[in-house]
């Protein structure tokens, strides 16, 4: 797939823009602060409803305007499909087919996108609530269910989370409504970790030759899904709930004195094993961003496989992030295959025929011009 249209009106330092693309590669050059990330970003904001750089919607909508727009034409291989996205103080509003989404859960999915930014260097290195977010949203591009149930979830905890901080403290605590909550958050829970687990199982089939290639045959990448609570990827639906309501119970006392839920998927995390060492703890920053690139491209893989199209890849300012050999593969592996589009200051010292076959957009104070 790849998107050949794109229209801006109130949005970040745009007033109004449309753009049309190459299928291959697109370029936007330009000094930093002018708009270049702002376009990139409007792109994973049409296709997954929200920001890669912020949780205020607001930030989005240009500080004069009402309200901000995104409407484009996607190219699928059964046709063209219009995407638009109106974000206002009042909330979002998704159109697909110049019709209106009631959930925009089910308006995620419909144009698939893999965002390599240089904060996605420290999905490796950073915290696990990065990781998280990285698998919710990937998930969440290639399973729309995965979406409903993230969200059940998440009330449920919210609800949960809430009887426990209103009786804080409180010994010999009994209350009816907490005990159906705590069934009906293990079973949210173990959903959102079974489809956790077989995105994983996926992610390591894909991501594990990428980085032996990366690493010219000197690295073997093993991705494990870390379950605070011990939780097997082996065990079936019954085992998993059997066992995480029993560990809740032992932590029942210490979770009331704390007043918050101390296990399921939101304290979960992921672990990267390189040649048998934690990479995150032990690995070189040469590993780390090797791992983070062989996550990017694995990516791109899952999701041609899981929807039958290639994804759009958006680099935002991260080939000066990489070296010579990884940028290389990079490009080598996306070449006449997945739109790309590239935000950069500068072409210079990039070698590479997919650089100079490249369409290339001008950015400047909030306004873009094309070769």
């Amino acid at each position: 797939m790849y998107i050949d249209r794109l229209k801006l009106a109130g949005y970040r330092n745009y007033e109004s823009v449309e753009l049309n693309f190459s299928p291959n590669i697109n370029i936007f050059i330009g000094e930093n602060a002018q708009g270049k990330t702002n376009v990139m970003e409007a792109i994973y904001v049409l296709a997954m409803a929200k920001s890669h750089r912020t949780s205020n919607d607001k930030e989005l909508i240009r500080w004069s305007a009402e309200y901000g727009k995104i409407d484009g034409d996607i190219q699928k291989k059964y046709g063209k499909l219009p995407l638009e996205l109106t974000i206002s103080k009042k909330g979002k509003k998704a159109k697909v087919n110049h019709l209106d989404q009631s959930r925009l859960s089910d308006y995620i999915g419909q144009m698939n996108v893999v965002m390599f930014a240089p904060e996605d260097l420290n999905v490796v290195k950073g915290s696990p609530q990065l990781r998280r977010r990285f698998l919710d949203m990937e998930i969440g591009q290639i399973s729309p269910v995965y979406l409903h149930d993230l969200s059940a979830f998440q009330k449920i905890l919210k609800q949960r989370n809430h009887i426990l901080k209103r009786n804080q403290g409180k010994r010999d605590f009994e209350d009816l409504s907490f005990d159906i909550y705590t069934e009906q958050y293990v079973n949210a829970a173990v959903k959102v970790i079974r489809k956790r687990f077989d995105f994983m199982k996926l992610l390591q089939e894909w991501a594990a030759p990428i980085h032996f290639g990366i690493s010219r045959q000197q690295e073997h990448l093993k991705i494990q899904y870390k379950s605070i609570s011990g939780l097997e990827s082996t065990w079936d639906t019954a085992q998993m709930e059997d066992f995480l309501l029993s560990k809740l119970k032992e932590q029942r006392n210490k979770e009331f004195e704390r007043g918050v839920t101390l296990i399921g998927p939101h304290r979960d995390d992921l672990q990267f094993i390189v040649n048998d060492y934690d990479v995150q703890i032990y690995g070189s920053q040469g590993q780390q961003r090797t791992t983070a690139l062989s996550l990017k491209l694995a990516e791109i893989e899952l999701i041609k496989q899981e929807v039958g199209e290639s994804p759009i890849l958006l680099l935002d300012d991260v080939l000066s992030e990489l070296d010579d050999y990884r940028q290389s593969h990079l490009l080598n592996t996306i070449h006449g295959d997945v739109q790309t589009f590239v935000t950069t200051t500068s072409v210079d010292g990039i070698d590479h025929n997919t650089i100079r076959e490249a369409k290339m957009f001008h950015v400047k104070q909030g306004s873009v011009d094309s070769e």
